[in-house]
């Protein structure tokens, strides 16, 4: 099982600079992965949110062997043909250690839909998040792309130059345990991410569905969980789980952040 650290970039963590500095450190520390929150706005007393776009651009320029990609980025607030480019551009940029972490994203924490008038209605976010896929899919083929969907139309625009990685940039679908309709979206692309996992057992169910779902003749799904920093990652490793993040609060200081990705990844997990 493999470790990245996952993080709100708010406040403290909200300058690329110091993201940049922090995911050098975790490099060297022997951690696989920095994956970044991405919102626009969060409730009270959150006030600094950095763009994860532009912060994943300098944490790829600071390191080398880290995965690295927005963990999870709602497609439905975002323009596909936009998101094509960027994820390409980041790609190449990074020398193919994209991940890109999707999901249907909340007006919870943040009113991030209904204070900008995006759309609140979660059935159809996710109708325009598997829209969106397959968008992206298209265009990181380097073929020109024709959609024409209920949501949004391409017509025959190429996206060159295409991302390092091949078939396509690694996608992983966020999903809470217990709904089927992420578990399938995982199953057609590269890995899940399940949201408030309170148990390995949960996972152990979670991986046995995605499995049955997914095609034989294709490589296994990868699963990540989150878990707080001081859990024992090894039930999870033994559920299924193939990558571990620490969770930190959304007002975490980047002290506390550096002692955890000093002490390094953890070292018995499967």
């Amino acid at each position: 099982m493999r470790s990245a650290l996952w993080l709100p970039i708010f406040d403290d963590l909200a300058d690329p600079r110091v993201l940049a500095h922090l995911a050098a450190e975790a490099e060297e520390a022997g951690w696989q992965g920095v994956f970044l929150w991405d919102h626009v706005h969060w409730r009270s007393p959150i006030r600094h949110v950095a763009d994860p776009w532009v912060t994943l651009a300098a944490i790829a320029a600071a390191t080398e062997q880290v995965r690295l990609g927005p963990m999870v980025t709602p497609l439905a607030r975002r323009r596909p043909t936009k998101v094509a480019r960027e994820t390409a551009t980041l790609d190449r940029l990074s020398g193919g250690r994209l991940t890109l972490g999707v999901g249907l994203g909340s007006d919870r924490f943040g009113g991030e839909f209904t204070k900008t008038g995006e759309q609140p209605d979660e059935r159809v976010r996710g109708q325009m998040l598997d829209e969106s896929l397959e968008i992206l899919t298209a265009a990181w083929s380097g073929e020109p792309v024709h959609h024409r969907g209920d949501h949004y139309t391409v017509d025959g625009i190429q996206f060159l130059p295409q991302p390092v990685q091949r078939p396509r940039v690694p996608v992983w679908v966020a999903g809470f345990p217990g709904n089927i309709k992420p578990l399938r979206r995982a199953a057609r692309y590269d890995g899940f991410f399940p949201i408030n996992l309170e148990h390995p057992d949960q996972l152990s169910d979670i991986v046995a569905t995605i499995k049955d779902l997914r095609p034989r003749d294709v490589v296994p799904c990868e699963v990540a969980v989150a878990t707080p920093p001081d859990t024992d990652p090894m039930p999870y490793a033994l559920a299924g789980a193939t990558w571990w993040l620490p969770e930190f609060p959304p007002d975490v200081s980047v002290d506390v952040v550096r002692g955890v990705l000093r002490d390094g990844p953890p070292t018995d997990a499967v």
